[in-house]
């Protein structure tokens, strides 16, 4: 049997026999329940918190309870933990933590993991530090104050005297346990782990192929399936001939999937599923299956009619979302620049397709899932077994990349319902045409924008607006608007200083599933302001980012409290991580000083500009490209991240260098189209990502901040298909306000 296990020097049993000992009630911090320490004698383990645990062996055992899916996260959240408590990074090994309720959420998604958690992990091994010099204090018979933890070991400062935690673990997780008002965390100039750009813990294994993705798992009298899902949103089985299917050698069962009614959710797509002794049969058996299927309202779903519709709708006035000043009317045309901008459907298309293997039996279900989300997974996969949700045990693979389409468990729920069909253990696998498909699509979207200049070319009146179908119509039936956190999302909060501001809304069904892509709307809304912006400068004839500058206005802490909204701010207070337009201004110097100690740009060449703020951080990106006879050339791209405080440098800028290549595959290439109802792309050959050629050299500045961490994963997206198109019109005089732009050009 192979399962997922932890990093380095730990077996399953032990991985088991840790996180089987903690039902006890081991949680604490954002949940709120109970927390109390207990020691694994059994195992010469003992238990500090919900998230550390320390061996007889000095092994410190820190659990991630976020999802690593590239971004580093196994390592960040370690870091924290272990910089408070003063462990050794040498004696650390990385546990996976299970779905558990007791962690809070761990939806790794939305770019929250160090955002949302540096300060309770901090606490958390504060929390464990301290018991440990509890525990030394009570053996020496001195005063806490006489005693302090360092590099593994707590000491004593009237002696040489010192134990290491190892030899403390029992005793401390017997000690109380403080209160988190009474813990005393670091000041940052004591940082040890935090701020180090330290390897991540999964390399070693990623490079030798130890380490255990969704795809690896492999059971005990396990079975394959392949899915042949409804290829329009809405349909289902009409009739079935599956003869030739089972006559494929493997092939065992052919069973029928419910098509769920209602809104989509996270429940199964339904359909016929082949059941194989292996994948390769499954998936010859589903190519023999003969299915038709029923009609479905959405049918007639044609993405070129509905953009077009789209782009009707956006000139038309629409539902006001924020205002500041007056509702303009006067828009002279000699003084007035209008433009709309488009961005077809797009799809996730991580490396690997979702994948999950499940095994129900009377006692519940286990699960292996590639997972952004495993107490969703949990949640989803009890109610479509109609079991209680602590029957169901979610196990978290690593993840091949997921950017936001992991977090949507219906392939976990695919893999239950089947398993229980069948009663033994199943392994659902989507093939990249699987997921190409039938995924949970990024919006298709148009937007309109419109300035006034006055007399002194100045911009004095400003109005915006926005269609596309909601992410919420995925939850539920009926929805044609997009929600206020949709437009939250690099549309009504960006923090313009103008006399008069109009944001408005337009309706838009949808007829497929609309889901969070990395960096979520902010991809349209940024694409939007940002080229828009470059065209107002154009128009006033100075530089982008001297645009930017007049727009923003000076320095200040905006909360749009009299523009008729409230600002959502990606679920954070204001007071800590304010809309702070003196960022905005320090990267506009910083990119500003850069770009004029750069070569101009050289002849059918031409430098872009675009800066957004999203998931409470703030990024500006600079971009060069050469057209000649057509053909697009991105030769360098700047990208400047003020992010606050940063856990783990390298990471940061292998993200935002991740960003850069996963915001120009979208500007210059992403496009899903729709005919019939029914997508026409299917693998990377039709929908395609940038190769190694195309890349431009990338360059990312990490300005240091003191503010507090912010989001990292999705914010270096949203600006670089702006400063992408910015930069072609500088270097062609042609404005693209449609994406991608290899309808136009060649790359």
């Amino acid at each position: 049997m192979t399962t997922f296990t932890a990093v380095e020097n730990i077996s399953r049993r032990d991985v088991l026999k840790l996180f089987g000992a903690a039902g006890g009630g081991l949680a604490l911090g954002a949940t709120g329940l109970a927390w109390s320490p207990m020691a694994l004698a059994q195992d010469k383990l003992a238990m500090m918190n919900m998230f550390i645990a320390i061996g007889e062996d000095n092994k410190v055992y820190l659990t991630c309870h976020r999802s690593e899916m590239g971004q580093g996260i196994r390592t960040g959240i370690p870091q924290v933990l272990a910089d408070e408590l003063e462990a050794d990074w040498d004696n650390i090994v990385v546990v996976q933590g299970l779905a558990d309720k007791r962690y809070g959420s761990q939806n790794t998604d939305g770019s929250r993991s160090i955002r949302k958690h540096y300060t309770r992990m901090r606490q958390m091994g504060a929390m464990a530090r301290t018991m440990l010099e509890m525990a030394a204090a009570e053996r020496w018979q001195v005063a806490l104050t006489e005693v302090y933890a360092k590099a593994n070991k707590v000491h004593h400062k009237g002696s040489n005297k010192s134990l290491s935690f190892g030899e403390l673990a029992l005793d401390a997780a017997k000690q109380k346990v403080p209160e988190i008002e009474s813990l005393t965390l670091k000041p940052a100039s004591e940082f040890t782990h935090i701020g180090q750009s330290k390897t991540i813990v999964d390399m070693q294994a990623m490079l030798d192929g130890k380490a255990i993705y969704g795809y690896d798992i492999k059971l005990d009298g396990m079975v394959y399936a392949s899915i042949s899902r409804p290829p329009v949103l809405g349909s289902d089985v009409a009739s079935l001939d599956d003869t030739e299917a089972r006559k494929v050698a493997g092939v065992i069962d052919v069973i029928q999937l419910p098509v769920p009614k209602g809104a989509p959710l996270f429940h199964a797509l339904g359909g016929v599923a082949v059941i194989a002794t292996n994948t390769w049969s499954a998936m010859q058996g589903r190519k023999a299956l003969k299915v038709t299927w029923t009609a479905s309202v959405n049918d007639s779903h044609d993405t070129d009619k509905y953009m077009a519709e789209l782009v009707v709708n956006v000139q038309k006035p629409g539902k006001v979302m924020r205002q500041l000043g007056d509702s303009v009317q006067d828009w002279p045309e000699k003084s007035t620049l209008n433009a709309v901008y488009t961005v077809p459907y797009l799809t996730h298309a991580m490396m690997e397709p979702p994948v999950a293997t499940a095994h129900v039996t009377s006692e519940g279900c286990e699960l292996w899932s590639s997972t952004q989300t495993p107490q969703s997974t949990q949640q989803n996969v009890a109610g479509a077994l109609g079991i209680a949700e602590d029957k169901v045990k979610v196990n978290v693979t690593l993840l091949g990349g997921g950017f936001g389409r992991k977090s949507k468990p219906d392939f976990s729920v695919e893999a239950a319902i089947i398993s229980k069909r069948l009663n033994k253990p199943v392994k659902v696998s989507w093939t990249r045409e699987d997921e190409i498909q039938h995924g949970y699509y990024h919006a298709i979207s148009a937007q309109f924008y419109q300035a006034r200049f006055d007399g002194n070319n100045k911009v004095d009146a400003f109005l915006a607006r926005t269609g596309f179908p909601s992410i919420s119509s995925t939850f539920a039936e009926g929805v044609d608007m997009p929600s206020a956190g949709e437009l939250d999302l690099g549309f009504s909060d960006v923090p313009l200083a103008l006399p008069h501001i109009q944001l408005e809304a337009v309706k838009a069904t949808a007829h497929t599933r609309i889901g969070w892509m990395r960096s979520v709307c902010n991809i349209q809304h940024a694409f939007g302001i940002g080229s828009f912006v470059d065209e107002l400068a154009v128009k006033a004839n100075q530089s982008c980012i001297q645009m930017w500058r007049d727009i923003l206005g000076a320095s200040r802490k905006e909360t749009f409290a009299n523009q008729g909204f409230e600002y959502g701010n990606y679920g954070e207070e204001l007071a800590a991580h304010p809309v702070d337009v003196g960022r905005y201004h320090h990267l506009l110097d910083i990119m500003e000083d850069k770009l004029a100690k750069l070569p101009k740009a050289a002849k059918n060449q031409g430098w872009g500009f675009a800066i957004h703020r999203s998931f409470v951080s703030y990024v500006a990106v600079a971009t060069l490209v050469e057209v000649i006879d057509g053909k697009l050339r991105v030769l360098k791209t700047i990208a400047a991240i003020d992010a606050g405080l940063v856990v783990n440098p390298d990471r940061v800028k292998s993200q935002t260098e991740g960003a850069v290549i996963f915001g120009l595959s979208l500007a210059m290439m992403g496009e899903i189209t729709f005919k019939e109802g029914k997508v026409e792309q299917s693998n990377f050959h039709d929908y395609l990502l940038l190769r190694l050629p195309q890349c431009p050299d990338i360059e990312v500045i990490l300005v240091p901040s003191n503010a507090n961490p912010a989001g990292v994963g999705e914010p270096g997206v949203p600006p670089v298909a702006p400063s992408l198109t910015n930069a072609i019109y500088a270097a062609t005089g042609k404005r693209y306000r449609d994406l991608p732009l290899n309808r136009d050009l060649s790359l």
